[in-house]
């Protein structure tokens, strides 16, 4: 009998026509090396999202809307794999109908309806995959998980965790591997108990079922196909500097798992170790990549750190009481207080008189805070307790870390003007942890790496690093334009610096490739990114209207082009007064109402006239919270709650609602974002008869970092195209803004002084937080460059500060450079947007001025 391996496929590798035809390739190569194969896919990406969203909507009594929504972004995938989606997926639907219908009426969803209705993802996009894989000459099985994978019963779990991360018996099964297929697809994430009921193995969880499923099939390999190519010597994203780790040990990647590496659920390893399978990390873009394999087998690298992970959002509970010293059984007592709310302990440090302990919360769930309080009554009967929220656990993973800490003082040293909560090193000897707030993680992750990695190259434990795996030249992107023009930018930074620099023919090249996007009928710029003249006279000669959000951006676009049609131009203010709509229906052909009590109190002035609808679709994204603009915690848009009362306003004053917006947030790279979007808005759309478009807002993500991945455009305008086919009869209008603007742009800024303060050398130029607040407001990242040395080997690692009187005025940590002295130009990057348009005089210093080339 041939041998099985197990692939799994999380929700990116699994979403579009595009992802399908991999994982039919990757089948096929199976196949022809003589190999069984089973298929566990997870949810399509965003799924699990929207079904939690579908049950708080049943919660509060509505839950058609993203009922609905959920069904045609499955049928829409259907659509585009060529099948039947309403015939296949009839029975699903309706189930899942039911399932919200019940939990609307008795408004509770305990835990094992949670798990029913999170379910319902796998089970249709698997219901999908079989359908669509057939199609393609295989022979496969469709195969209900819950008829193999059963939860064990743990003593006393609390409820939640029974249902919500199950722990699933994975002894091997003979039965199950003479089934009668040499190919059969199932789904990640769910299993049953003994009773049949439908139980989920943990968010994320789909990693860990794939390690069930291989362990049951004695399985020569466990391949994770995701969106990287592997497990790396940091976080990729945050530090394009991160090495490809191309071994580890079973423990290694356990504990690299667990302390916050994101692309393993750290449940995944443990099924795998009883029959030494191996687990190979690919990545579905790149699959030329070996990636990470994952083994029983020890390499001897004597003591050495593989890596460094960092965990955010911890919560601490701090101990204290001198009637702890000499207390028999006094750990216990706190011990029974954390099981009797159901909460597990991660990490302890213990003093005399001190206990502080974090709390592991159910993976992928967030900890109630009633429990919290709960917890610390109880506590506080004996003690004396506090919570600790916002901290994060900086990890160095690897062998006999005890050994080489004398080697890492230099790095240690960022912790002197950092509160350091917890100190852990594991009796394992693999991993030394600190807990320190969120603010100060990835300022000590860098540090670490870059004192631990950069001088370690390419060999049999290390591959290539990230930026050197993905940094190849796109021109498609041109944001490296400055490295031919570097001689003209020179003589400018001679005569001008500070300044910022705008290429026209880069902002052009942007400008025609965003256009390729059929999808969108409409572009309207967010010209708060910069409004330079000379920029804006450019994006006009594209034919792009303009999107404004205050009286002085209305009159300058007035000013700049007196012949301009106002259809052109979209006025979308917020928390305004009643005469900044009156200005808007005057100067803007379209007027856009985020807040339904502007149409309370002032019903005259929308009466008998369009308004376009801001609605909050429940959630934002973007690389900061500051830029998130969606969601509870955020000050934008309708909440759909207030949707039938702005319905019998509209109705009372004659009021058309002939469009709906939302806009999540800025510097998104997932492509099927707007897509989401759109499908939430066709949804409110069924209230508003009128509704002609729907405007999915910008945020287009770009790249930043060395290495980060572009927006793909491709995919993002296919999953736009499938929306339409469902949704023709909208326009659908977009708002592209720092996309269009940021690569064209730099800063070029003068060295003034170098000095080195301890173990860390300052880069201080002539500009500062002034000229560019981006770093200090939102902790954005701005590659730097020397110009004067470009192309030299970098040989100082330094901060880059500016003359501000503010501890803030930082625009670059730890970067790289070669040797740097007074009078050196140095080049920022990416700064085409929201750079001069944000500046100040603060300090009384002016900011760099502006050129355009």
């Amino acid at each position: 009998m041939s041998p099985w391996v197990v692939i799994k496929f999380g929700g990116t590798s699994v979403s579009s026509r595009e992802s399908w035809d991999t994982i039919a390739r990757i089948i096929r190569a199976r196949r022809a090396d003589g190999e069984r194969v089973c298929v566990v896919c997870s949810a399509a990406s965003g799924t699990s999202r929207a079904l939690e969203g579908l049950i708080d909507a049943a919660l509060h009594g509505n839950y058609e809307e993203p009922l609905t929504a959920i069904g045609k972004r499955h049928l829409a995938l259907a659509h585009q794999l060529g099948l039947d989606g309403e015939v296949l997926l009839q029975e699903l639907l309706q189930e899942l109908e039911r399932l919200a219908y019940g939990a609307s009426l008795t408004r509770d969803v305990g835990p094992p309806l949670h798990a029913r209705i999170l379910s319902m993802g796998e089970l249709m996009l698997t219901t999908l995959g079989a359908a669509f894989l057939k199609t393609q000459d295989f022979q496969i099985h469709w195969m209900d998980a819950r008829t193999i994978l059963k939860s064990e019963p743990i003593p006393r779990i609390p409820p939640h965790e029974e249902f919500l991360s199950a722990q699933c018996n994975h002894d091997p099964d003979p039965e199950l591997q003479q089934v009668d297929t040499d190919i059969f697809i199932t789904q990640g994430f769910i299993a049953s108990d003994a009773q049949d009921r439908t139980v989920l193995t943990g968010w994320g969880g789909s990693d860990t079922s794939a390690a069930y499923f291989a362990s049951k099939l004695e399985a020569i390999r466990l391949e994770i196909w995701t969106d990287v190519p592997g497990m790396f010597t940091a976080n990729p994203g945050h530090v394009p500097g991160a090495r490809l780790l191309k071994q580890l040990e079973y423990s290694e990647a356990q504990e690299l798992a667990s302390s916050g590496a994101e692309v393993l659920h750290p449940r995944c390893i443990e099924p795998l170790r009883p029959q030494k399978i191996p687990l190979h990390v690919r990545s579905t873009a790149n699959s030329d990549l070996d990636g990470t394999v994952i083994s029983a087998e020890t390499h001897s690298y004597g003591a050495q750190v593989k890596a460094i992970a960092a965990c955010t959002d911890l919560t601490l509970i701090a101990v204290e009481t001198p009637r702890m010293w000499h207390s028999v059984g006094f750990l216990a007592k706190i011990c029974t207080a954390f099981e009797r709310h159901g909460l597990s302990i991660g990490m302890v440090a213990t003093s005399e008189t001190n206990v502080t302990l974090s709390i592991d919360p159910v993976y992928g769930f967030s900890l109630e805070e009633s429990v919290i309080e709960a917890l610390l009554a109880d506590l506080n009967e004996f003690c004396q307790a506090k919570c600790i929220n916002g901290c994060a656990a900086v990890s160095m993973v690897g062998q006999n870390i005890r050994s080489v800490l004398h080697e890492l003082g230099p790095a240690l040293e960022v912790l002197d003007e950092q509160k350091i909560y917890l100190v852990t090193q594991a009796a394992s000897d693999l991993n030394f942890t600190f807990v320190v707030d969120n603010l100060h993680a990835q300022r000590l992750t860098n540090k670490l790496h870059s004192q631990i990695f950069s001088q370690i190259g390419p060999d049999d434990l290390f591959g290539a690093t990230y930026r050197e795996l993905f940094d190849a030249p796109d021109i498609s992107l041109p944001t490296s334009w400055w490295k031919t023009r570097r001689d003209q930018l020179l003589e400018l930074a001679a005569e001008s610096s500070p300044c910022y620099v705008y290429d026209r023919e880069s902002l052009d090249h942007t400008i025609s490739r965003m256009q390729t996007l059929q999808s969108a009928d409409r572009s309207f710029y967010a010209m708060k990114a910069c409004w330079n003249p000379e920029v804006l006279q450019v994006i006009y000669a594209h034919g792009i209207g303009f999107e404004c959000v205050s009286p002085g951006e209305l009159h300058y676009i007035r000013h700049l082009f007196p012949d301009i049609d106002p259809d052109r131009i979209l006025f979308t203010p917020n928390f305004v007064p009643k005469e900044e709509f009156l200005l808007g229906y005057e100067l803007a052909g379209h007027v856009t109402v985020g807040n339904v009590r502007a149409l309370e109190l002032w019903p005259e002035v929308f009466r008998d006239r369009a308004v376009i609808l801001r609605v909050d679709p429940g959630h934002g994204r973007g690389h900061h919270k500051y830029v998130r603009t969606a969601g509870s915690a955020s000050k934008f848009g309708i909440a759909p709650e207030d949707l039938p009362l702005l319905q019998n306003i509209a109705k009372e004053h004659n009021i058309r609602i002939t469009g709906l917006h939302a806009h999540v947030g800025s510097g998104i790279l997932t492509p099927d974002t707007w897509s989401s979007i759109a499908y939430a808005l066709a949804s409110i759309a069924e209230k508003f008869p009128h509704v002609t478009h729907l405007n999915v807002g910008g945020g287009f993500g770009v790249p930043e970092k060395p290495g980060a991945v572009p927006l793909n455009l491709t995919i993002l305008e296919e999953s736009l195209q499938q929306f339409r086919e469902t949704y023709s009869q909208f326009e659908l209008w977009i708002e592209p803004g720092r996309y269009l603007v940021a690569g064209s742009g730099v800063l070029l800024v003068r060295v003034t002084q170098v000095k080195r303060k301890g173990s860390t050398y300052y880069i201080g130029v002539e500009t500062g937080m002034n000229s560019l607040i981006r770093p200090a407001l939102y902790g954005s990242y701005h590659s730097i460059v020397n110009l004067s040395k470009l192309g030299e080997t970098p040989s100082m690692t330094a901060d880059i500060v500016g003359p501000i009187c503010e501890t803030g005025d930082i625009l670059g940590r730890a970067r790289r450079l070669p040797e740097t002295k007074e009078g050196d130009i140095l080049l920022i990057t990416t700064t085409g947007a929201y750079g001069r348009v944000m500046s100040s005089t603060y300090n009384m210093r002016d900011p760099a001025a502006e050129v355009v080339i």
